[in-house]
């Protein structure tokens, strides 16, 4: 289907967006490499559809430029960049068939009415939307929708595919199944694919990598396993699959170990170097520290005995906790528990549901986090 077309990849130089005195982003500076699936990923409002709809055209940068390949393409308008674009709600076209809306953009490029019929058929296929030609979009299911959307994006072959929250009018079922579809799709024709989601399932299972946004600013870029494993801010930490993010103060450093106090009884260890910025883990040095629920193990007085290895105790020492569960989540393959820790603390724990009775609510338990398992901030957000 490619064609004679050649993929682009996209960079962004100090990019500024500017609406008034309100800033949309600010000196965004990105290099997607051709035939990556590069994902814009954060809350509603953060500026991630700002930046798309740069990329695609339909706004100019306030300063900054944008290049496809080495070529400026900051100010050149959207039906000379050779993009194609799903919108969030889809923008087809409600009185024309399926045919008839994959087939607009080849029209508008006034390609003969026998090549556009072939590549509209070919798309189709790719998309498995065979049959479907002559039917209207409210004959239509919102996931067939969906694809007819993306064979209009694709008929024209463009060098980038921009998504715009495409998923998010699709029920959870349908969501996975087409998650699945569009990263094959991606995948068998190597296009160069901009996603823009609030949803850190879809980033983290699609994504080549990810850019993290905050009120118009980038908090990080990576793949996701580096996103998740060694996030560079508490904002990445939580927003990026469950965290704990507690704050505190270093006390105390012994080799490549460093103790953190978050409340006067209640000290965490972990290592040094595991951290976002290593060398400010110092004495004296104000961090948070995250640990991802399913890093901590959760006995009750009866289970410890036997549960805990007394040869992987050194595993886990000094961090055994104390705590008792405020709730219980059962979601049927796991189970999370959240725990009242020290006198203001929670520490959320998920538990593999093997058919052992769940935890009751006031229970008092034992909290074993490894020392490996703890990842350290360097600089803390303002209170």
């Amino acid at each position: 289907m490619r064609g004679g077309t050649e993929l682009s990849g996209v960079t962004l130089e100090h990019v500024t967006k500017s609406f008034g005195s309100a800033k949309g982003v600010e000196n965004v500076h990105i290099e997607i490499k051709q035939g990556e699936f590069f994902t814009f990923l954060g809350p509603s409002g953060c500026g991630k559809t700002t930046i798309l709809r740069m990329i695609a055209g339909f706004y100019y940068p306030t300063k900054g430029r944008i290049l496809f390949r080495n070529a400026d393409m900051t100010y050149v308008p959207p039906h000379k960049r050779n993009t194609g674009m799903v919108f969030q709600n889809y923008a087809l076209f409600p009185h024309m068939t399926v045919f008839e809306n994959i087939a607009f953009g080849l029209q508008v490029r006034k390609l003969a009415k026998a090549q556009i019929k072939e590549k509209v058929e070919q798309t189709q296929k790719l998309l498995r939307l065979d049959g479907y030609g002559n039917r209207r979009m409210d004959q239509l299911s919102g996931g067939q929708q969906q694809r007819v959307a993306l064979a209009r994006a694709l008929v024209i072959e463009p060098s980038i595919l921009l998504l715009d929250e495409p998923l998010s009018n699709l029920d959870a079922k349908l969501r996975e199944e087409t998650r699945i579809e569009i990263k094959r799709l991606q995948l068998e024709l190597g296009i160069t694919t901009i996603y823009v989601t609030h949803d850190q399932a879809e980033a983290m299972s699609m994504s080549d990598r990810i850019m993290v946004m905050q009120n118009g600013e980038v908090q990080q870029i990576g793949a996701p396993e580096d996103i998740y494993n060694r996030p560079s801010t508490p904002f990445v930490a939580s927003f990026i699959g469950e965290t704990n993010v507690w704050a505190g103060e270093v006390v105390q450093i012994n080799g490549e170990e460093a103790t953190v106090q978050v409340e006067p009884d209640l000290l965490v260890t972990g290592y040094r170097d595991y951290a976002s910025n290593s060398e400010g883990i110092k004495a004296g040095a104000k961090v948070s520290l995250c640990i991802r629920p399913e890093a901590v193990q959760i006995v009750n007085d009866q289970q410890r005995a036997r549960d805990i290895n007394p040869e992987q105790r050194h595993v886990y020492e000094p961090n055994q906790l104390h705590g008792q569960i405020s709730l219980s989540e059962f979601t049927g393959a796991s189970v999370t528990y959240v725990c009242k820790v020290g006198d203001k603390q929670t520490l959320r724990v998920l538990s593999i549901h093997a058919g052992n009775p769940i935890k009751q609510r006031k229970e008092t338990v034992t909290l074993f986090i490894p020392k490996a398992n703890v990842y350290f901030i360097s600089k803390r957000e303002p209170d």
